[in-house]
């Protein structure tokens, strides 16, 4: 049975468009794991918090398998997010990789009681997730062994996919579903059970978790117009997302219009459009144990 997720988010039944995003994300991902583990020794643990569908776990196996081996140990809530992320991370990481599989809850396991010490950790959109974001942060940085390195993959830019004026409704759709996004995030982190409000940015929390040498980089992914349909089918699935999230926070006109752009009988269905892209830049944030 999966483990309790914070959020009330039904992550698994968000599986399918995870694995789209991770494969639209490989080659971008694929550069950080080469640039996170190039200090890595042979043998190196490696563990990924929040592991989701695997996109990360298998470019990191990849890099461990390129260094001549290791092992990723894959951390989530979930049961089948558990499951595809193991299954990527073996395929990436071949015979020379070690995949360990770990269903718990982040917001509360302390991850040192749960893997060995490890030499990297890393979390990707998880910890904002969570009630106590910097009590996980905490948490991360006390599985690492001595020199490990603690990398947050959180914030940056949000991701663009449409253009401003879309020749239906009201221009600006885009922003205002973000805007609602964006409300949405902060009504759900304010009914979290424990929740704890960190005023301040990540690099301030990994230097008060004790982690040294603390920095960052941002990478992006950029998908331009004209996309094929894989990138169309995820901004679906991605628009569609937002929607749901905004509910009875649209206008009259925006539910309109958004109605539309997801009709596929629609004339204005966004699948129809050479316009829509995939635009989206996240920073990782990084310390390093004494």
């Amino acid at each position: 049975m999966a483990a309790h997720t914070h959020d009330d988010v039904d992550w698994a039944a968000r599986l399918s468009s995870m694995r789209t995003l991770a494969e639209l994300e490989s080659t971008a991902t694929a550069g950080v794991a080469d640039r996170i583990t190039g200090h890595l020794a042979t043998g190196a643990t490696v563990v990924d918090v929040g592991s989701g569908a695997g996109g990360m776990s298998a470019a990191l196996a990849a890099s461990l398998s390129a260094r001549g081996g290791g092992t990723v140990v894959v951390v989530d809530a979930v049961d089948e997010l558990i499951a595809a992320a193991g299954t990527a991370a073996r395929e990436a990481g071949g015979g020379a990789v070690t995949v360990d599989e770990i269903v718990a809850d982040a917001g509360v396991e302390p991850l040192a009681n749960l893997v060995a010490p490890a030499d990297l950790v890393w979390a990707s959109a998880v910890v904002h997730h969570l009630p106590d974001q910097q009590a996980a942060v905490d948490r991360l940085a006390a599985a690492l062994r001595p020199g490990g390195v603690l990398a947050v993959a959180e914030g940056g830019l949000g991701m663009r996919c449409l253009p401003w004026d879309l020749g239906i409704g009201r221009p600006g759709l885009e922003l205002r579903l973000l805007a609602h996004r964006d409300a949405w995030f902060e009504e759900m982190r304010a009914s979290m059970p424990g929740v704890v409000r960190m005023g301040y940015g990540w690099t301030t929390a990994l230097a008060r978790a004790g982690l040294t040498g603390v920095t960052s980089f941002t990478y992006l992914v950029d998908e331009p117009a004209p996309v094929g349909e894989r990138v169309r089918e995820f901004v679906l699935d991605h628009i569609r997302g937002l929607a749901e999230m905004a509910d009875d926070r649209m206008d009259a006109a925006d539910r309109d219009t958004v109605a539309r752009l997801l009709d596929p009988a629609a004339a204005d269905h966004l699948g129809r459009r050479e316009d829509v892209h995939l635009l989206s830049a996240r920073t990782v944030y990084l310390g390093t144990t004494s």
